[in-house]
């Protein structure tokens, strides 16, 4: 697999703002989808992973982006990373 990366999602106090500076930067197109609890704003990337943008859900959650990877099996990757020197929690 060449790039694990599938898709990038940030969570943040200020979805407007985020998507005017990250939009502008990066030349992303987005695409807001009304949700239940708000709006979700779909990152449209070009060759790069797609991705979202979303206010927080809740105070607690940190301001962040979250990477998500794609592997060919959990157990196998997890059982990889054990055997290297991995960090360890």
């Amino acid at each position: 697999m060449a790039n694990p990366f599938v898709h990038i999602e940030l969570t943040t106090d200020n979805p407007g703002k985020a998507k005017e500076f990250y939009g502008s930067l990066f030349s992303w197109g987005l695409e807001d989808m009304p949700m239940p609890n708000g709006v979700y704003t779909m990152v449209k990337a070009g060759d790069g992973p797609g991705g979202g943008m979303m206010g927080k859900p809740s105070p607690d959650v940190p301001t962040a982006w979250l990477p998500y990877v794609e592997v060919d099996s959990v157990d196998a990757t997890v059982a990889k990373a054990k055997k290297s020197s991995a960090p360890r929690s």
